[in-house]
């Protein structure tokens, strides 16, 4: 599941923004909670405004702001007070070749992705939701609490130009997460993800939840580093 929130925290929340109903829309200000494997909490706010995202995880004091007209990266650490800022394409590359070198001629093995209505439907955060589940290879690996409350018409097409944007080994590592997407759109927005997959590592996830979504004006400060904040350089990886 890491693949997927990697891949969809980004695309499938961020395009809330652009898909919204309404002209002169100034911006979206989503609110969630993510669990890990262990149950531990952690909040993270995401901000979007035209092409321009950012993510705040409040525990960690870290910040992530993307700009993609102007293929911008900025990450902030609070704190230390410092930030760096590279070229989104540039970090892309980079994360493609990390990927690479983690599992050196090893491809994940393809496997059936089916989704299916169990029926069980609730109200979550104000949301009307009913309960999808996806299975790999016929083994239950996460359900999907989706609504149509929320306007999804053009999700599509800004997940693909999105999308679109990374390499392509990084693209292959995303596959699997990209075919669930595809089955889940016809049911609307996912507003609870939980994963029942067995997931290791520190960064392992074990839920999504959307706990607020709120339209507000956003002033373009919002996605620039705090006045005073330390600008580091980055030392070029080795080749």
């Amino acid at each position: 599941m890491k693949t997927r929130i990697l891949f969809f925290l980004i695309l499938f929340i961020g395009a809330l923004l652009l898909s919204a109903p309404g002209e002169g829309l100034a911006g979206v200000v989503v609110e969630q909670v993510v669990r890990d494997k262990d149950g531990i909490p952690s909040k993270a706010l995401l901000y979007f405004s035209d092409f321009r995202f950012r993510t705040d995880h409040q525990e960690a004091g870290m910040t992530t702001i993307l700009d993609l007209k102007k293929d911008g990266l900025v990450m902030i650490d609070h704190q230390s007070k410092s930030y760096v800022e590279v070229k989104l394409s540039e970090w892309e590359r980079e994360v493609a070749k990390r990927l690479k070198d983690e599992s050196p001629g090893i491809k994940p093995r393809e496997r059936k992705i089916v989704v299916r209505k169990t029926g069980r439907k609730a109200v979550i955060n104000g949301f009307q939701t009913e309960q999808i589940e996806v299975l790999a290879d016929g083994e239950l690996i996460e359900e999907n609490w989706m609504t149509r409350d929320v306007e999804m018409k053009e999700i599509e097409r800004v997940m693909d130009r999105v999308a679109d944007r990374f390499p392509k080994d990084f693209r292959l590592e995303m596959k699997e997460g990209r075919e669930i997407y595809e089955k889940l759109k016809p049911y609307g927005f996912s507003i609870l993800i939980k994963d029942h997959a067995i997931t290791y590592g520190l960064r392992a996830i074990d839920r999504v939840e959307v706990k607020k979504i709120e339209k507000k004006e956003l002033k373009d400060d919002v996605f620039l580093p705090p006045a005073g904040y330390q600008k580091i350089i980055p030392v070029p990886s080795k080749k």
